[in-house]
């Protein structure tokens, strides 16, 4: 077994708590001199202070592990892609920050990210254009980084929801009529038909919600979940939204939403109920959507939702994405990279999925630096219901680490262990590091390339070799 040396998370550990080597030392029964030196990596963490640690405090062994460094490199790479391209930092050095001083490594991301706004609005200045309005952040993708940043999982929300969900009886089958008395009784609202084309809308001086016919029960339900979130638990939704984004502004307004909607989730999907469920089916989606009457991406996105300290699930990542290949959902609970610019990879199972909708799709995946995940992916197809009208297509990713897939049916029958038995899979052909890959579309990042007037290749854009 690999030794495992995380001394500036143990220091960060003990920091954040506001403990000496000392009191620190003396909950792991050990020395100080002995807490100093893994601090310091001179020595590694064992497992016997890993499991203290683990009683104590309720840290999940994965906060020690080197994967749990696998995204905050990824997004090194692609931050500082120009500076590697450049050859002023190398991809050696970005693992070793990232493994050794992460904190460092945020605040050098957070610099990367913010040099790279002010470069794209001093081009716009130099255009002509409004450097305010130069390739401006859109607020969408600022919510999706709030709940990546914090792996999709909002503790005070989810035991809030839970909570409620308890005094109303929230229950498989039941759900519609608890939430119809809930919110009549609780806050006078009636529900009546919505027309055109909102699927829903609250008017407020009126007291009535409106729903579209066109909505499914389970559809109906998240509605009126999302609804009783705004009315109840405002103030909650305005705590969790202030964290990030200042008064007034559009993403705080957005992330409001994006917090009822979780709330909504954990509301009908209460937390210990529904783990149990997933763990009793082995997180079979299909079944627990037919036990919950609840659709095939809400089901998914809960799942990926279960990283309660100390009732945990599955670390599950979860994408939406259209056929193009545009992300519209990703979160993520594991160190799975989700690119923010250049695509993602052509030999992903999400793009297969569109070949045979309805079906779910299983892939044994590997990444370039060989961790390896178990992907499922589904099709699936919304319309508003009349004929000729357009709709929308999406395929829906549920991934974890293979370490895990042993609890998930769909891993029966597979080989889990093999070498030629994954797909070697990248984060997007701008930062893949698989130089011989065929489906490659953009060169590699950093790496010279080898042209050749006289000879041609499989491979679309073949390095040179590297000088002796």
């Amino acid at each position: 077994m690999s030794k495992t040396y995380a001394g500036a998370r143990l220091r960060r550990l003990r920091e954040e708590r506001r403990l000496s080597q000392a009191e620190l030392a003396r909950v792991l029964a050990i020395s100080p001199s002995y807490l100093n030196q893994m601090e310091h990596d001179s020595r590694p963490l064992t497992v016997p202070v890993l499991l203290r640690l683990t009683e104590a405090y309720g840290i999940d062994p994965g906060f020690f592990s080197e994967r749990d460094t696998t995204r905050l490199l990824a997004d090194l790479r692609e931050a500082l892609a120009g500076e590697i391209t450049e050859n002023r930092v190398s991809p050696a050095d970005l693992t070793d920050l990232a493994h050794r001083m992460p904190a460092v490594a945020q605040v050098l991301l957070d610099l990367g990210r913010r040099n790279q706004v002010l470069s794209e609005r001093l081009a716009g200045t130099a255009e002509g254009r409004d450097a305010e309005q130069a390739a401006p952040r859109s607020p969408h993708e600022e919510i999706r980084d709030f709940f990546y940043r914090r792996q999709n999982y909002l503790h005070d929300t989810d035991l809030a929801a839970e909570h409620l969900a308890a005094r109303i009886g929230i229950r498989p089958g039941d759900v519609l009529r608890v939430l119809t008395a809930r919110l009549t009784d609780a806050h006078g609202v009636r529900l009546a038909a919505a027309t055109g084309d909102h699927l829903h809308h609250y008017d407020e001086p009126t007291r009535t919600l409106h729903l579209s016919p066109r909505l499914r029960p389970g559809q109906r339900a998240f509605r009126m979940a999302t609804q009783l979130a705004l009315l109840e638990h405002g103030d909650l939704l305005d705590q969790e939204a202030g964290t990030d984004f200042p008064p007034g502004s559009p993403a705080r307004a957005l992330a409001r939403i994006g917090i009822a909607n979780y709330f909504a989730a954990a509301l009908i999907l209460p937390y210990a109920d529904f783990h149990a469920g997933a763990e009793e089916a082995r997180y079979d989606i299909e079944r627990l959507t037919d036990r919950h009457g609840l659709g095939y991406e809400t089901v998914c996105h809960r799942l990926s939702t279960l990283q309660r300290p100390r009732l945990r699930g599955v670390p599950f990542s979860f994408v939406r994405v259209d056929r193009a290949g545009n992300m519209s959902k990703r979160q993520s609970a594991t160190g799975f990279h989700f690119s923010k610019a250049g695509g993602t990879c052509p030999l992903w199972n999400v793009y297969e999925a569109f070949a045979a909708p309805g079906r779910i799709h299983v892939q044994v995946a590997e990444m370039p630096d060989g961790q390896r995940f178990l992907w499922t992916a589904r099709a699936l197809t919304r319309h508003r219901g009349g004929w000729g009208e357009p709709g929308k297509t999406f395929a829906i990713g549920l991934g974890c680490e293979l370490r895990h897939a042993h609890r998930l049916v769909y891993s029966d029958g597979l080989d889990l262990t093999g070498a030629s038995a994954a797909t070697p899979i990248g984060m997007g052909c701008r930062l893949c590091e698989r130089l011989t890959c065929p489906q490659r579309a953009l060169p590699p990042l950093g790496r010279p390339l080898r042209i050749d007037q006289h000879s041609t290749t499989f491979v679309p854009y073949p390095v040179a070799d590297p000088t002796p």
